[in-house]
């Protein structure tokens, strides 16, 4: 049995909560599909929705590290270690070990100074602002750093600010091999900084100061052999699920999409590209165990890297299928997209074919980029569902940090933002998620150490390549909003269309973009 079951939404009067229960069975009868599909309000072509955090001070982070990364960007070279001339006349390892500091020094106030494994810790706490740092500098408040200020500073602390600078500090000396120093900045790290700390940045760091030492240690060793345990994964996934929206809106989204695409269609063939659990199925299934026309032949190709799992949530499905009355059949593919021949998919003839891909960085779900899209090509779907994280993968590892450290430092503030340092769920989505994925970013090296070539953005690979963009429409839309007002509005999730796409976001980040495609011939 698949751990929880699926998505099922419960109504009593008013849509405003999803509650998965742990190991329940799948029961056809609690599954409410799309609620509000024949009603769904009307939309404009680009909506903002929009809640904001009551507490800044605790929810600041991303918007600092933002501020400071835009600046380490700016005036470093595009090429870090060509940029430098660290192996000719020119910038010294010294020299590099000093270029975070200052640029940091624009930005932060004087008086503090970092601190070290044997001080500062139960130092009275400095709460900056930029009114501080202009009377530190004698300066009007024309100054620049009047704009850091108002990015929501204020609440971030000594430890919090001393932290980030040593990470960044460090992030620079393992960019430019100088794995001594940063094995230095490591040890501190370690010791100033905890997954179970009271504030996000401490949060964060130690979680990134952890990847990164695997970094380090695999540039020694110069191996590198990831140990994945999928049925961990796979619960912390379904953990995150249940506490905050951005997994929900991918599911809702897409499910949407596929749904309008699968319209009078007797014959349908999802190919899920990661599908893990499957916990975005039930629902899809219910609605179309429901249409006027009639339910159609569904048949699902699930592709992951664990025959056991994909077996196991193969019978799940087809027993949920199963009580619905549906005509189904599952077909398990233990590989990764890349590495299969379009053979392999058992397409019958007056198929309709969906393909889903929801995007993360837990590992490489796909193998190289052009071979997944060359099947895609090949395959010639009727839609392909895709939902993104906007983050950077591929690239320099410099490129890479400081992604990778705005996108995370944004989704801690989020948890953060309601649940409590101590909160078990809370620790499980950090450590057993979102950890992994910094990891397999920073530490197993992606790119860089495999040589596959990345797409940065699948949208633009698609366009490329001939596909056409459908418009996420305005049912989609609505699921979206579904989603988002089950959550208090304090949380300060951001909901936006526009391009075709729906992005989801906290605060004015960027998390996730959902968008919808089709091949120009299309079964």
């Amino acid at each position: 049995m698949i751990k929880g079951g699926p998505e099922v939404i419960h109504q009593h009067g008013p849509l405003d909560h999803i509650i998965q229960q742990p190991n329940e069975q799948w029961d056809c009868a609690n599954v409410v599909g799309f609620p509000g599909i024949s009603s769904a309000p009307s939309y404009p072509s680009k909506q903002i929705v929009e809640s904001r955090g009551d507490n800044p001070e605790r929810n600041e982070l991303s918007q600092w590290v933002e501020h400071v990364t835009r600046q380490l960007i700016e005036d470093l070279p595009e090429n870090e270690t060509e940029g430098l001339q660290i192996n000719g006349t020119g910038t010294t390892h010294q020299d590099v070990n000093n270029i975070v500091p200052a640029l940091l020094a624009e930005i932060r106030p004087k008086k503090i100074a970092r601190i070290n494994s044997s001080e500062g810790i139960g130092q009275p706490q400095h709460q900056w602002s930029s009114h501080d740092d202009h009377l530190a500098r004698g300066e009007n408040n024309t100054n620049r750093n009047e704009t850091a200020g108002n990015k929501g500073m204020n609440g971030l602390d000594d430890q919090g600010l001393n932290l980030i600078t040593l990470l960044l500090e460090c992030a620079v000396a393992i960019s430019v091999d100088n794995l001594g120093e940063a094995h230095r900045m490591l040890l501190e790290l370690t010791q100033m900084a905890s997954p179970y700390g009271p504030s996000c940045a401490e949060r964060v760091v130690a979680y990134f100061a952890k990847a990164m030492a695997s970094r380090v240690i695999n540039s020694w060793l110069g191996i590198c052999s990831p140990l994945i345990n999928y049925k961990t994964v796979h619960g912390a996934f379904q953990v995150f699920n249940n506490i905050s929206p951005f997994i929900k809106f991918a599911h809702f989204t897409s499910n949407q999409a596929i749904l309008e695409a699968f319209h009078h269609r007797d014959r349908v063939h999802i190919i899920d590209v990661d599908i893990m659990q499957g916990l975005q199925w039930p629902a899809l299934f219910h609605i179309l165990a429901t249409r006027m026309e009639g339910p159609p032949h569904v048949t699902m190709t699930g592709i992951g890297t664990s025959m056991e799992l994909l077996i196991e949530t193969g019978k799940q499905l087809s027993n949920f299928a199963k009580r619905l009355g549906m005509s189904f059949e599952f077909h398990p593919i233990g590989k990764n997209t890349g590495e299969i021949d379009i053979s392999t998919l058992q397409i019958r003839r007056g198929e309709a074919i969906a393909i889903h891909w929801l995007q993360h960085s837990l590992y490489d779900a796909t193998g190289p980029d052009w071979k997944t899209m060359r099947l895609l090509q090949e395959l010639s779907p009727r839609i392909i569902t895709l939902v993104e994280q906007e983050i950077t993968l591929g690239g320099s590892f410099l490129d890479r940090f400081v992604g990778s450290l705005h996108y995370y430092s944004t989704i801690f503030d989020s948890l953060g933002a309601f649940f409590e340092s101590d909160d078990s769920s809370r620790h499980d989505v950090e450590h057993g998620l979102l950890y992994r994925e910094i990891n397999n970013i920073l530490a197993i090296g992606g790119p860089a150490r495999n040589g596959e070539d990345k797409f940065r953005h699948w949208r633009s690979e698609l366009s490329k390549s001939g596909f056409m963009q459908v418009p996420m429409s305005t049912n989609s839309m609505a699921q979206a909003q579904l989603i988002l007002n089950m959550f208090p509005p304090a949380h300060g999730y951001s909901l936006v269309q526009g391009d075709g796409t729906l992005r989801l976001g906290w605060k004015d980040t960027s998390l996730f973009t959902a968008s919808a495609w089709t091949s120009p011939n299309s079964r």
